[in-house]
């Protein structure tokens, strides 16, 4: 028993970096039926800014983590005007390979200019751990869990009671009903991909002092398993990817305490071929018909 509440603690606090990732995924989805395949280098980017911030301008962790939200939205927005706007129109397929060409982009430039060597993020606070009833639990895990239901209630907020999310939502819904009403697409679009990386800024961030350790790749891997959690939980829908990626983060660690780790990777797979035969909406996606 004490072996399973330990793997839950850890496959929440690892489930709540995929969801946050996962959230990125699902908006820009919602909005415009693109998959981000760069998103999980924006994660990178909030790691790497995270890292330069505590290490070489010595703050401590939170002007660090807001940093690196502000500096990743920013990026997000950048990428938005500068690879995916002039290809709105195109057909889905030339956004989806200039997604995955940025991703080559932020993964090779950052490998050129700063080495592709493994770096150790610095320690920002002290660990300390927690022993209850046989569960050890430390700072490091609380604060990432706490700070990732926080960005996640707060962006609920945004979504459903602010102007801009019900602008992202009318969107989603009919651009053309939206802009018909007065909705300024393009700003809407670029909010919502400031939100997303924003919140794969903070990830990277929480991920580098949880791990200690970065390097120009670390999105390659969790950007997928985060797409996987946004298809498991229904991809375009917010609470969706929220539970897709604690379910992803609970099968990894179970599967580590197993004794599988090699295999971690390939469960992840695994759980995506089989909610796309068997529920190709995810877990509350509706199936919906197409009239033709």
């Amino acid at each position: 028993m004490h072996t399973i509440l330990q793997q839950l603690v850890n496959g929440l606090s690892l489930g709540s970096i995929y969801a946050l990732l996962a959230l990125g995924y699902t908006m820009v989805y919602g909005i415009i039926k693109l998959i981000n395949f760069a998103h999980g280098d924006i994660y990178m980017l909030g790691a790497f800014w995270g890292y330069y911030v505590i290490n070489v301008w010595h703050l401590s962790f939170w002007p660090a983590l807001i940093t690196a939200m502000v500096f990743c939205a920013f990026v997000g927005m950048l990428t938005e005007y500068l690879a995916y706007r002039p290809l709105r129109h195109s057909p889905r397929i030339a956004a989806l390979i200039t997604a995955i060409g940025v991703s080559f982009l932020l993964e090779n430039g950052m490998s050129y200019l700063f080495g592709s060597n493994v770096r150790n993020f610095p320690q920002a606070m002290a660990v300390k751990q927690y022993h209850l009833g046989g569960v050890s639990i430390s700072n490091i895990q609380i604060l990432i869990l706490a700070v990732s239901i926080v960005l996640m209630i707060l962006l609920q907020l945004i979504v459903q009671r602010t102007k801009m999310g019900k602008a992202m939502r009318a969107v989603s819904v009919d651009p053309d009903a939206a802009q018909l009403i007065g909705i300024n697409i393009d700003r809407t679009i670029s909010f919502t991909f400031a939100l997303g990386s924003s919140l794969a800024g903070a990830a990277g961030v929480m991920i580098g002092l949880y791990y200690n350790s970065i390097d120009p790749l670390m999105g390659m891997t969790p950007g997928i398993k985060a797409f996987v959690a946004a298809v498991l939980g229904g991809i375009g829908l917010i609470p969706g990817a929220a539970i897709g990626g604690f379910v992803i983060g609970l099968l990894e660690t179970i599967t580590q305490a197993l004794g599988f780790s090699a295999y971690k990777d390939a469960v992840v797979y695994a759980v995506l071929i089989i909610i796309l035969l068997v529920k190709p909406a995810g877990i509350l996606g509706k199936n919906i018909k197409e009239k033709v």
